[in-house]
């Protein structure tokens, strides 16, 4: 089963759709489908599809368990039969879209077996058919935007810069915005702890109209740690909901995401962000902030 437990949550919707194809007279006969041999075929569907699709989990093995906080069952009455929808809410690390097709497939095929008695050969076969996604929502598809961001990365560790500890939080974050994000990484710079250096490199980077800059280290707690204040300092309009957001996420993987002193915000149009230096803590703080970071990312406006 893959791996979700990187993934944040969000409100994930889907509905599905499937169609029971049989003859009229069928329906008629059983007052569309509400009297049959074993009853109430309609309700007895509707509640078969709603308990599908709280329990498809168990009956597929690779869809993780979901908390389903919606779900609906829709029916139509048609010339060729009957057309039902499943539509189903959650908040979650993943879709729904799996329960709801699930659902709708247990729902018709709670259909065909309350209905198929009253078949017979001069009414021809019931058939179940169509059962297909009609729509989803949610996750990050829901907030993919095809506009062109110019990053650089700044990684902040004496310990980098000495070679006494090889750079693999600043490597992870360049990887996620180039290579999953396609964002595209204008500077990559590595410096030690000292604010000056820093303050130097960051208002260089600024007079480039870039649209994001990652500072990567320098949010802990250890005495050197100067990269946040030094970023504070050229933030004109702070976001906070982004690293309170990061160590959210955080918190929930390990109690010492609490000691983050990650800020972010705007200086002029560009977006300055500090990533943890630690390797969970980079590669977690990608998992909760980027895809709504780049979603308010705007290129820089044309100068021409």
């Amino acid at each position: 089963m893959k791996d979700i437990t990187h993934k944040p949550t969000s409100e994930r919707f889907a509905r599905a759709q499937a169609m029971l194809r049989i003859d009229p007279a069928i329906l008629r006969a059983t007052g569309h489908g509400r009297n049959t041999d074993k009853g109430d075929a309609i309700e007895a569907s509707r509640v078969a599809g709603i308990m599908a699709v709280k329990r498809t989990w168990e009956a597929l093995p690779f869809c993780h368990p979901l908390a389903i906080t919606a779900c609906d069952v829709h029916f139509e009455f048609l010339d060729e039969g009957i057309y039902l929808e499943v539509s189903a809410t959650c908040v979650g690390p993943t879709g729904v879209e799996m329960e709801t097709l699930y659902a709708a497939s247990v729902a018709a095929m709670n259909l065909y077996d309350m209905l198929k008695p009253h078949a017979s050969a001069d009414t021809g076969l019931i058939s179940v058919t169509d059962i297909k996604l009609v729509e989803k929502r949610g996750g990050k598809s829901d907030f993919r935007d095809p506009v062109s961001v110019r990053a650089a990365i700044v990684v902040t560790s004496d310990a980098v810069v000495s070679g006494v500890k090889e750079d693999r939080a600043g490597h992870i974050v360049r990887d996620r915005l180039l290579k999953k994000e396609g964002v595209d990484i204008v500077d990559y710079i590595v410096l030690g702890n000292d604010p000056a250096p820093i303050a130097q490199t960051l208002d260089a980077l600024l007079a480039r109209d870039l649209d994001l800059i990652v500072t990567v280290g320098g949010t802990g707690l250890e005495p050197h740690a100067r990269t946040v204040e030094v970023v504070e300092q050229r933030i004109q309009r702070p976001i906070p909901g982004i690293m309170e957001a990061a160590r959210q996420h955080g918190q929930a993987r390990t109690p010492r995401a609490l000691l983050s002193r990650g800020v972010a915000g705007q200086a002029g149009h560009c977006l300055l962000v500090t990533f943890p230096g630690s390797s969970a803590g980079a590669r977690q703080t990608c998992d909760a902030v980027l895809t709504g970071l780049l979603a308010s990312v705007r290129p820089a406006p044309s100068s021409s």
